[in-house]
């Protein structure tokens, strides 16, 4: 979103000079920008061809912005935020204790009081004891990270934030699959289906969505 807005501040005239470059490179004719803008049926505006193009560039922007804002609410934008703190890309750049912290805010049934004043002095240790270990250096994502702490035995000294990245994976899994159920719910509860019983419906659903583990369930059992 930020790297949208950031686009639209100042994009365009990079955007500009690579289609320029690009059209020179493959002998393509370029309208000149300060002339008026015609119209594909030949009717020549008060715009020019660059205000014509910044409004253009512009729109798409906007729509692309608020697509993003109609599919992830500021809750989920600043969930994946906090998510992205846990990643050890180019030796954990990304990493922010009081993303962290917020992170852990989110699971109040899986950590107690104590364990977040724990949790709370372990972020700095866990940092630099990652960042100085050379078998970290070179990850690509908080699976990998998850992975190595478990063979190296990091999993067992920093006991709190490996359960915060475990939660941080299953996160996506778990929004996947409940998105999945609801997708088949509108595959199966049709307008013609609309009076559809819940214990019907529940028993619909789980052969529709769960089709991998039906597959060896002969008929005859059924």
């Amino acid at each position: 979103m930020k790297t949208l807005k950031a686009l639209g501040n100042n994009g365009f005239p990079l955007m500009l000079e690579n289609i320029f470059s690009f059209c020179h490179k493959h002998e393509i004719k370029i309208a000149e920008m300060s002339e008026f803008y015609v119209t594909p049926r030949n009717r020549r505006t008060k715009v020019t061809n660059q205000h014509h193009e910044v409004d253009i560039f512009n729109t798409v922007l906007d729509m692309q912005i608020q697509e993003l804002w109609d599919r992830f609410s500021e809750v989920s934008t600043d969930l994946l935020e906090y998510m992205a703190a846990l990643s050890p890309c180019n030796t954990f750049s990304m990493f922010d204790k009081l993303k962290l912290v917020k992170l852990s805010e989110l699971y109040k049934n899986d950590f107690n009081d104590l364990e977040k004043v724990y949790l709370d002095g372990e972020y700095e240790t866990y940092y630099h004891s990652l960042i100085d270990d050379e078998r970290f250096a070179n990850l690509k994502g908080i699976a990998d990270l998850c992975r190595l702490m478990v063979e190296t035995g990091k999993h067992r000294s920093f006991p709190l934030i490996y359960r915060l990245l475990k939660f941080t994976l299953v996160l996506s899994v778990a929004t996947a699959t409940v998105e999945r159920c609801f997708s088949a719910m509108k595959i199966l509860k049709t307008d013609l289906r609309n009076k559809i019983g819940d214990d019907f419906l529940n028993d619909a659903l789980i052969c529709s969505v769960e089709k991998e583990a039906l597959i060896d369930v002969k008929i005859e059992r059924v």
